[in-house]
Order: C-alpha cells, then sequence, then structure tokens
C-alpha cells in the first residue's frame, strides 16, 4: 500500500515582517499572513496543483489556515481545522493562552472549512518540548490511518511540521528537516516503513528565509532577514 503524506509551514506571519503589530493586536499570538506570505501561499498552491491530494488538515491559527486556503482553492478540496496541528504552546513563547478566532468565524471567513470534521487530538496550555512532539506526531499517525491510503496534506508550523514528520519516520526528521516558512516536506509510506521524500524544500518559492525563524529548543525563534 502507497500513500503520500505532504507537510508544509504556513507562510510568512505579519508579526515577522512589522514586529509592532504584536503591540497593539487583538490575538497576539495569532498574526495573519504578510503581504509577502500571501505571495508564498500562492506559490505552494501552485507547487501542489495536479498532486493526487484528497484531504487537507490545518491548524486552527489564522496564519495557517490563509496558507492551506490558497491550495484548498487550486486544489478544490475543502479544510478540516485539526488542532493537534497547532503552534507549540510554549511558555516561553506564549506569556498566555493563546486566543484565535472560533471555528465558525473562520468558517465565515473560508467557506471551504468542514464545519463537521471533528480534530483528532487537543492542544494544551502550556506544553512541553515533548509534549508538543508527541501531540503533533500522534496527530500525523492518526490521520494516515484513518484516511489511509488517500493522499494528505498537513498544514501546520514550524514546531507542528517537525513534530509531524518524527512522528513518522522517526528521530531521524529531526535533524534532516528544515522548518522554513512555506517550506514542503513529503513523505511516502512503502510497506512497512515511511520515507522521506522531500525534507522542508523551497525550490516553489522566489523568497525564502536565510535564516530559519524557528527552534525547537526551549529558546524563542531566531529573527532573521527576509
Amino acid at each position: 500500500m502507497s500513500q503520500i503524506v505532504w507537510i508544509a509551514r504556513h507562510a510568512n506571519r505579519l508579526d515577522f515582517v512589522n514586529p509592532d503589530w504584536f503591540l497593539t493586536a487583538e490575538r497576539r499570538y495569532d498574526p495573519p499572513l504578510s503581504e509577502d506570505g500571501f505571495v508564498q501561499a500562492q506559490q505552494l498552491a501552485n507547487r501542489l496543483k495536479g498532486e493526487k491530494i484528497a484531504h487537507i488538515f490545518a491548524s486552527p491559527f489564522l496564519r495557517t489556515v490563509q496558507t492551506a486556503n490558497a491550495v484548498a482553492e487550486v486544489l478544490d478540496l475543502p479544510i478540516k481545522l485539526e488542532t493537534g496541528l497547532s503552534e507549540w504552546h510554549n511558555a516561553a513563547w506564549m506569556t498566555e493562552e493563546p486566543k484565535r478566532l472560533s471555528t465558525p468565524a473562520l468558517a465565515e471567513l473560508f467557506p471551504r472549512i468542514d464545519t463537521s470534521y471533528t480534530p483528532q487530538i487537543a492542544a494544551k496550555y502550556p506544553e512541553t518540548r515533548a509534549q508538543m512532539l508527541e501531540r503533533s506526531g500522534q496527530t500525523a499517525r492518526c490521520l494516515t490511518v484513518e484516511f489511509s491510503p488517500q493522499d494528505i496534506l498537513l498544514v501546520g508550523h514550524g514546531a507542528s511540521v517537525l513534530g509531524a514528520a518524527i512522528g513518522l519516520v522517526g528521530e531521524i526528521a529531526s535533524t534532516e528537516v528544515k522548518a522554513s516558512l512555506c517550506s514542503l516536506v513529503k513523505i511516502v509510506r512503502q510497506e512497512p516503513e515511511w520515507l522521506l521524500e522531500l525534507k522542508g524544500d523551497t525550490s516553489h518559492l522566489t523568497e525564502i528565509e536565510e535564516v530559519i525563524r524557528f527552534d525547537v529548543s526551549e529558546r524563542l525563534p531566531v529573527t532573521s532577514k527576509q
């Protein structure tokens, strides 16, 4: 049996471009995409056009939904909101549980959201690195089983992209996968194992990060020139 799991990180976010946005934002930890982020999301969508993706799952944060929506429009698919793919609820990054739009509110903005879908796994605040990796890895494993043998796309964050990849291929992904903005991971099931074919591909992007603004250690993300 063969199955392909595509895993994408969201595109560039507004607070990376304009850090002052954070100071007055209603939902400080739920920024939208930046202007160039929308361009990246469209480039990701064009890259995946023609692939046999049957289901799209996205973290319920705004930036991941916006990224997933660009792909969903091109592939003409619904979006399933999966909390198991959420951002790492790291207390060193977030001083409080992150506020985000409700599913009904998101569905009003993005009609492709499938409101009948029930998320597999919840994300709790706060959570350790180990808890985040287990949560996102378990989510990837659950989705591949439930929707096997269909090909699926997971749209997450730097942390959950790595966690999902580790959950399928093992610890090798922790050093092999480079989860930069709007990068693409491709994992293929060749019984009895999963093979890592793309490790954070950015060849579809015209602009890429010089330094990945994400660190799966306990430190804050580093800032980089775009």
